[in-house]
């Protein structure tokens, strides 16, 4: 059954659905926002473990480059490529589908890929063995526990508990 409990923030949620749908108004407008929840857990899992394999590799070998034509491509470059090919279908489409699932995917791992190699090419001087260092790794803990938490209070203000 879907029930609408009033929030006593500013709005109205719907719940008793599978997908958790906000609506508020602003500026004169109804605005109905619905959270893919399934999307929202392959967001984060794939953000958590590619940010988990990612260092683990690095770890145990740091001085693994990935070169293409004499240029030294770092994750973070690899990570963008990643967000816009998931970002864009996330963007455009709606719905359920494994290509959507599979965006979620590709998104929440090139984030992980971007914020840590962010901060550590502005924590360190870049080098492969800057990988080591205690501020890179807590640089990239920092960010991408941001990103999930972000992700978590977008879950808990879809479903109304904020």
């Amino acid at each position: 059954m879907v029930q609408l409990v009033r929030n006593d923030f500013s709005g109205i949620y719907e719940e008793g659905s599978r997908q958790s749908r906000f609506v508020t108004r602003w500026a004169g407008a109804v605005i109905s926002c619905a959270m893919d929840t399934r999307r929202a857990k392959l967001v984060l899992a794939s953000l958590v473990v590619t940010f988990v394999v990612t260092r683990a590799m690095l770890t145990m070998s740091p001085n693994s480059d990935f070169d293409v034509a004499g240029y030294n491509i770092h994750h973070l470059f690899t990570g963008l490529l990643l967000i816009t090919a998931g970002g864009i279908p996330l963007a455009l489409f709606s719905g359920r589908s494994l290509i959507l699932d599979a965006a979620s995917m590709a998104f929440g791992s090139g984030l992980a890929l971007a914020l840590d190699e962010w901060v550590y090419l502005i924590a360190t001087d870049g080098s492969n063995a800057s990988y080591l260092l205690p501020v890179s790794l807590k640089g990239g803990i920092l960010m991408v526990g941001l990103a999930a938490l972000y992700i978590l209070l977008l879950y808990l203000a879809s479903r109304g508990r904020t």
